[in-house]
C-alpha cells in the first residue's frame, strides 16, 4: 500500500473517529455523572441530524446556525426527559434506566419514521467556506471533512478543559466520584444532574449535525452507531473523558485501515479490539475500577 492510499485511509478513519469521539464523549459524561447507560443516545444523534435538515428545509437556516440551534434544542429535550422520566428511577437498579432509555429510543425512532418515512433525506451544506477540496501532502481532501476533524477536536478539548480545569467541572467531578461527601459539603448534587444530562445529549445531537451532510438523514441512522459508541466508551473506560476521545479517534482509524486490508471483519473489528482491551485492562484504557 503506497503512502497516498494509506494517508487517505487514515484521514477517513479520523473523520469517522471524530464522530465517535464527540458522541462517545456525551455518553461518557452522562454515565460518569449518573451511572446511566443511555441507550437513547443514538436517537438523539439522529434527532440532531434531523434538526439540521428541518432548519434548512422549513426555515432556510443554514449549517452554521444549525451547529448551535439543533444541539441546544435536542439538549433541552434531553433535560425534560431526565427531569420527568429518568429521575424517577435513580433509586432503583440501573437496569431500569437502561430499559427506559431503550424505550425512549424506540419511541423517538418510530415517531420519526411515521413523520418522515424510512427514506433518507439529503442535507446540503450551503456554506461556501466548507466547499471544495484542499491539497495536503500527496492527495486532495474534502474541505468539509477536514472541518469535521478540526471542529470535533476543538469541541473535545473545550469539554475536557471545562470538566478538568473549571469550577463547574470541579463540582461535576466531585458529584460524580463522591456524591455523598459532596452533599455533606453543602453542594446540591441533584441540581447538576439535569444540565449535565442535557449537555451529554447536546453532544450527541452535535455529532448528528456534523454527520448530516455526509450521509442520508433518516430515522435509523443511530441504530447501528449506538452499539459501536458503547464499545468505544468501554474501550476508553466508562465515564472517562480522555478515554472516550482517544478511543473514538483510534477506533475510527483502526476500522478504516482494517477494512482496507481485510474487509470481511470490518464490522466486528471494533468488538475484537474491545475484547482484547478488556482482557488486558478490564476497566478500559483510561478507566478505573471505581468507575466501572
Amino acid at each position: 500500500m503506497d503512502a497516498g492510499r494509506l494517508a487517505v485511509l487514515i484521514f477517513n478513519g479520523l473523520v469517522t473517529g471524530s464522530f465517535y469521539a464527540v458522541i462517545a464523549l456525551g455518553l461518557a459524561i452522562i454515565f460518569g455523572m449518573m451511572r446511566v447507560v443511555n441507550f437513547a443516545h443514538g436517537a438523539f444523534y439522529m434527532l440532531g441530524a434531523f434538526g439540521a435538515y428541518i432548519l434548512l428545509d422549513q426555515w432556510h437556516i443554514g449549517f452554521w446556525w444549525a451547529l448551535l440551534l439543533a444541539p441546544l434544542a435536542i439538549g433541552a429535550v434531553g433535560m425534560l426527559l431526565e427531569r420527568f422520566l429518568f429521575r424517577r428511577l435513580y433509586h432503583l437498579d440501573p437496569l431500569y434506566n437502561f430499559l427506559l432509555s431503550f424505550a425512549v429510543a424506540t419511541i423517538i425512532q418510530d415517531a420519526m419514521r411515521l413523520r418522515y418515512s424510512v427514506q433518507g433525506k439529503p442535507y446540503r451544506v450551503t456554506a461556501p467556506l466548507l466547499a471544495g477540496v484542499k491539497h495536503i501532502g500527496p492527495t486532495f481532501y474534502p474541505t468539509y471533512r477536514l472541518f469535521v476533524i478540526l471542529f470535533s477536536v476543538i469541541v473535545c478539548i473545550v469539554v475536557w478543559f471545562i470538566i478538568e480545569r473549571t469550577r463547574i467541572g470541579m463540582v461535576v467531578r466531585a458529584a460524580t466520584e463522591k456524591p455523598a461527601l459532596t452533599r455533606a459539603l453543602g453542594v446540591n448534587v441533584d441540581r447538576w444532574i439535569t444540565p449535565v444530562f442535557g449537555f451529554g445529549v447536546a453532544l450527541a445531537a452535535l455529532g448528528g449535525v456534523l454527520a448530516a451532510p455526509m450521509q442520508q438523514v433518516k430515522p435509523s441512522m443511530g441504530e447501528d452507531l449506538i452499539i459501536v459508541i458503547f464499545a468505544v466508551v468501554v474501550i476508553g473506560g466508562m465515564g472517562s473523558i480522555a478515554g472516550s476521545v482517544v478511543a473514538g479517534l483510534a477506533i475510527g482509524v483502526v476500522a478504516a485501515v482494517g477494512e482496507a486490508y481485510y474487509s470481511q471483519i470490518s464490522s466486528t473489528l471494533v468488538f475484537i479490539v474491545m475484547a482484547i482491551v478488556l482482557l488486558v485492562r478490564p476497566a478500559g484504557l483510561f478507566g478505573s475500577v471505581e468507575a466501572t
